[in-house]
């Protein structure tokens, strides 16, 4: 692919604010309450109290297997680009938070802001087509295989087995709780930042048979959204029917309610929520 200079401009942007986010809720709120967030930064954790060795620096070393392995599957591309995010990543760990203070507080707080700082910064990454490296590899590598598995479950997943670890190290079965409210908090932003963006209503409309145009038209006029038609058969009445199905944003869907029931205060509407809607006037699928 040639090089746009705008589109790394963008990445990097998005490198230095997901970075600054995620060491934040790392370094700031997680090193020093003795539990593991989960994750490679939650193993670097470990080691750190172990060893006593920088953060930043455990966990760039740790990532070079992940490389490794991940390389073929997830392509020269996204390597590069999470490799720009991981050196970030560690220069803020290492040399920027080291030499604030870190929070000292109720360990349970510093559980809940860190999940939410690390979902954040990690989220901001991810949407740009990065990683934060380590098991974001593994992650990455598993989405590819299964689209249809969401990054926090796969999260998830990964993570109970590094805290189980952390409450081994550090002897404390508190230390195994905070680190799973921290990593329940960290998939659940996640999922929110990247799902929650395009997120939006499904409705299912159905009317009398020939009067389905005539709220596709209404929903059009009050809404400017289109809408899709079917002809359908009630298996109570085995009367025709028309169903309209129709996409909005979340603010869309009361108006698309109210104008399906000023045409026919009878219809049934149904209305889902949807994580997300791809295609023409929603999100593109090259973004």
């Amino acid at each position: 692919m040639k090089f746009n200079f705008k589109d790394y401009l963008t990445d990097t942007v998005y490198d230095i604010l997901g970075s600054t986010i995620y060491a934040a809720g790392l370094y700031m709120f997680a090193a020093n309450a003795d539990f593991a967030p989960g994750g490679m930064g939650g193993l670097s954790i470990i080691i750190n109290y172990l060893t006593d060795l920088p953060v930043g620096m455990i966990l760039i070393t740790l990532n070079i297997p992940f490389i490794i392995f991940s390389y073929r599957l997830l392509g020269r591309r996204f390597m590069l680009k999470s490799m720009q995010s991981i050196v970030i990543n560690t220069i803020f760990l290492d040399f920027v938070f080291t030499k604030l203070p870190q929070y000292n507080g109720d360990p349970l707080l510093a559980s809940l802001f860190s999940g939410a700082l690390i979902g954040t910064g990690i989220a901001l990454i991810y949407t740009r087509g990065s990683s934060t490296g380590g098991t974001d590899f593994l992650i990455m590598s598993i989405r590819k295989i299964r689209p249809d598995i969401s990054l926090g479950q796969i999260n998830n997943v990964i993570n109970f087995v590094v805290i189980g670890f952390g409450g081994i190290v550090f002897k404390n079965v508190d230390a195994v709780l905070y680190g799973l409210i921290c990593s329940l908090v960290n998939s659940y932003v996640v999922d929110k930042i990247m799902y929650g963006i395009g997120a939006g209503k499904l409705l299912l409309i159905i009317t009398e048979s020939g009067r389905g145009y005539d709220i596709a038209e209404k929903i059009k006029e009050k809404t400017n959204r289109g809408s899709s038609l079917v002809k359908s058969v009630g298996t109570y009445t085995k009367d025709e029917r028309d169903l309209i199905y129709c996409a909005c944003g979340n603010s869309q869907a009361h108006k698309i309610e109210k104008a399906a029931k000023e045409v026919d205060e009878s219809c049934l509407v149904m209305v889902m929520e949807t994580n997300e809607v791809i295609g023409n006037g929603f999100r593109s699928l090259n973004k």
